[in-house]
């Protein structure tokens, strides 16, 4: 039995690798994950306004957030902020790439058109075995053109391939009209996998203050379902990598990404709660799984619940609707 899969054309020892955050901010804490059995890193994000505004130094809006997300890292070495500066990054990357033997993502977060795109190129000098492109975006525009903004994405997807020469996921938010057609464009660009999905954080207030609140929540076992719906509609139809972000946490949860179609499940805040050894956890507990369920690889296991049929999936979806008010009236 093998374990083994693909992601981005790299092949991971299994489906769980670590993804993006503050964890590799440290050097040691990277180390810590390797040790723990952790299949692939992704850095946490290069910010597009870092590299645009890095002549002016140290971006003071990002300090609040920075210590918010520190927080929980009980079970990784502390440190006071991110990495903030391009250059610091880098450096970074490459440290971590000379110290694990598993594979290193770089990640770069950003929307805009500055030219920020074209630091790829240092990324990928700096080792990074893949991209991920973070587009952290949330259109607030009553104005905004829902065909425009796509357009715009799948812009960033063609440019970013012909700046680099390694591969590139995409990583996005679910609030797409018909999230299932921007996903096949962005194959066509060119994106060699995608990442459901960004959390989008949700600002509080204080009611004493009236001011805004920075709410940062690690994420729970119930916002998995989201990314499986789309996972189970979408592997079947798109040849690219797809990895999951979001709500895996135990065993189960990572055995039903792969169930429906996940090449790579990526974990943070499980990791942060229970430190860098529930990797080895979630391949032993695969393994386990994988035996009593007479699978030889996970090739077989995934997206084997497609393959059992659920007629079309509008119509299932709709029926289950049904089903659940029915019940809840009698």
């Amino acid at each position: 039995m093998t374990l083994t899969t693909s992601y981005l054309g790299l092949e991971l020892a299994h489906p769980f690798i670590l993804g993006a955050s503050p964890v590799t901010g440290s050097l040691d804490n990277a180390r810590r994950a390797e040790d723990g059995g952790c299949a692939a890193i992704v850095m946490h994000s290069l910010f597009e306004e870092q590299i645009v505004e890095t002549v002016l130094g140290k971006l003071p809006r990002f300090e609040h957030t920075a210590r918010q997300v520190l927080a929980p890292l009980s079970h990784f070495s502390r440190t006071d902020t991110f990495p903030l500066r391009p250059d610091a990054y880098l450096e970074q990357l490459h440290k971590i790439k000379a110290a694990v033997s598993i594979p290193v993502i770089g990640s770069m977060n950003g929307t805009g058109t500055d030219g920020w795109l074209t630091y790829a190129r240092l990324i990928e000098e700096a080792g990074a075995d893949a991209l991920e492109l973070n587009v952290y975006y949330l259109s607030t525009g009553v104005r905004d053109s829902p065909a425009d903004i796509e357009a715009h994405i799948e812009s960033l997807v063609r440019k970013l391939k012909g700046l680099i020469r390694i591969p590139i996921a995409v990583k996005l938010s679910p609030f797409f009209t018909a999230f299932g057609s921007l996903a096949m464009r962005l194959e066509a660009a060119g994106a060699d996998g995608l990442v459901f999905f960004n959390r989008h954080y949700q600002p509080d207030i204080d009611v004493d203050t009236l001011e805004a609140l920075t709410n940062l929540h690690l994420s729970t076992s119930a916002e998995l379902l989201l990314r499986l719906r789309w996972l189970a509609i979408l592997s079947e139809h798109l040849k690219i990598s797809l990895a999951v972000t979001g709500g895996v946490h135990g065993v189960m949860d990572g055995i039903k990404a792969v169930l429906y179609g996940a090449h790579a499940v990526q974990m943070v805040s499980a990791v942060l709660q229970q430190g860098p050894r529930h990797f080895r956890e979630m391949e032993q507990g695969l393994s386990s799984w994988m035996t009593r369920h007479q699978y030889d690889s996970i090739d077989a296991v995934r997206g084997s619940l497609r393959r059992r049929g659920y007629g079309e999936l509008a119509q299932f979806e709709r029926a289950g609707y049904f089903q659940v008010l029915h019940s809840w009236s009698r």
